[in-house]
């Protein structure tokens, strides 16, 4: 008898877990919070993303799709070689979390109870990928009417500002109604506390296509000192700054912000800005920005000549020095374009070690990033920033703007079709024991 009754007990517990497993994953306990971390920030209106995953009808009805794009990886798009360097703001899903998708879609998704919200399944703030809602939204009064014939634009937007105080800076985010239309991004924060200096007085923007660019002599007075300077590129997010980090926005200033858009069939409207959010806190350690590579240092020691022949495959390296002072990154910057194939940057200090700062092994200048380190790392000085950059010039490339290739420079106005091979590193002067500050 105890035999038997012990058989009958596994028997049960046996025949009671198995509808119990093909239950227990549903939409609102198990699957929603996993598509509010990693999906959603993209695919919400207004965002890169083509439609929005907000909702349990918006996921269900395009299950199959969903299944075949997370079970290849190809979303959510994630770059970087996280056996290099793992980000801070990964937005790759771990495989136990493409798992619980993939059986949730087999078992019919179901929906399950929706018993409020949770931290973890809360839907993100409508017109940012922060966490919460900005304190000061600084954008353009008209829309821009973005013109159509598939021709790139170049436009810098004047936005100017007066506050009643000056407020320190946690976090920045470029925002916009249809970012599909922008190929990238920068903004340089100019203070301009000269009352007699007008703000106003001079044009809204300058369309680098179509003005004289005497125009931009207007801008001039402004830009004597520059507080920050960051970007947008596609599928980028924002910048954020921990503890005593951070930048002070002043009092009165402009923002100059330069739109490069893509080239677009038919006319489109384009209306953005930037996203503040403040600290209560003091920033103790401004952030800075430097620049390797094309447009910034080291653009003529690039080598070979920075020119990708048609035709052919080259790889390209920099070698720059740190001169100055050791240095705490918090993000790296990588650049390149439609040719790009490899991106790889490291740093050897003097005794020989190598910090690894990021590795790209299938580039792709549809899916970028700002990518945020996990803590801060440390660049000694004297250490030699080096970049490793592969190119593929020939028709293998899906992405090659000619056919057949053409041999490609990189130019002042940074054309698509031209090429970039840049490093952007955001970072503070060393402090010990900054490697044990997070990030995430």
């Amino acid at each position: 008898m105890k035999i038997n009754s012990l058989l009958l007990t596994c028997l049960l517990f046996v025949v009671c877990r198995i509808p119990l497993a093909a239950q227990e994953l549903t939409w609102y306990k198990d699957i929603q919070p996993i598509f509010m971390k990693n999906c959603a920030p993209c695919h919400q209106p207004g965002e890169a993303g083509p439609f929005s995953l907000l909702s349990y009808q918006d996921v269900a009805k395009r299950a199959s799709f969903i299944k075949d794009v997370v079970q290849s990886r190809y979303m959510p798009p994630w770059k970087a070689d996280n056996s290099y360097v793992h980000f801070a703001n990964d937005r790759s899903l771990a495989q136990g979390d493409i798992d619980k998708i993939i059986k949730w879609i087999d078992n019919k998704t179901p929906a399950g109870k929706q018993e409020g919200s949770s931290s973890a399944a809360k839907s993100p703030v409508m017109g940012t990928s922060y966490h919460r809602a900005p304190d000061l939204v600084l954008q353009m009064p008209d829309s821009f009417m973005v013109p159509g014939g598939n021709i790139e634009q170049f436009v810098i937007f004047k936005l100017p500002f007066e506050l009643a105080d000056s407020f320190n800076i946690e976090a920045i985010e470029f925002t916009a109604n249809n970012k599909k239309l922008v190929h990238h991004v920068n903004y340089a924060i100019h203070p301009v506390p000269d009352p007699a200096i007008d703000l106003k007085n001079s044009v809204s923007l300058i369309n680098l296509n179509q003005d004289d660019r005497r125009k931009f002599d207007q801008y001039q007075p402004y830009r004597k000192t520059i507080t920050y300077y960051g970007g947008w590129i596609p599928g980028a997010s924002y910048e954020s700054y921990p503890q005593d980090f951070g930048w002070v926005l002043p009092k009165r200033g402009v923002i100059l912000m330069t739109v490069h858009f893509s080239p677009i069939p038919e006319q489109e409207s384009f209306k953005g800005g930037v996203n503040l959010f403040f600290k209560k806190t003091k920033v103790k350690r401004p952030v800075k920005v430097v620049s390797f590579g094309s447009g910034g240092i080291g653009e003529r020691q690039i080598e070979p000549i920075f020119y990708i022949k048609a035709n052919e495959k080259q790889k390209f390296t920099l070698e720059v020095t740190n001169p100055n002072e050791d240095q705490s990154l918090l993000y790296v910057w990588p650049h390149m374009h439609l040719l790009g194939k490899e991106f790889k940057a490291y740093a050897l200090s003097p005794t020989g070690d190598t910090t690894r700062l990021v590795h790209i092994s299938d580039w792709d200048f549809r899916w970028q990033e700002i990518y945020r380190f996990r803590k801060p790392v440390r660049i000694s000085k004297g250490s030699v920033i080096k970049l490793e950059c592969t190119y593929d010039n020939t028709s293998d490339n899906p992405f090659n703007p000619n056919s057949p290739p053409k041999t490609i420079f990189s130019r002042g106005d940074m054309k698509s079709t031209d090429e970039m091979m840049t490093l952007m590193m955001i970072f503070v002067p060393y402090k010990p024991g900054d490697e044990n500050i997070s990030l995430e």
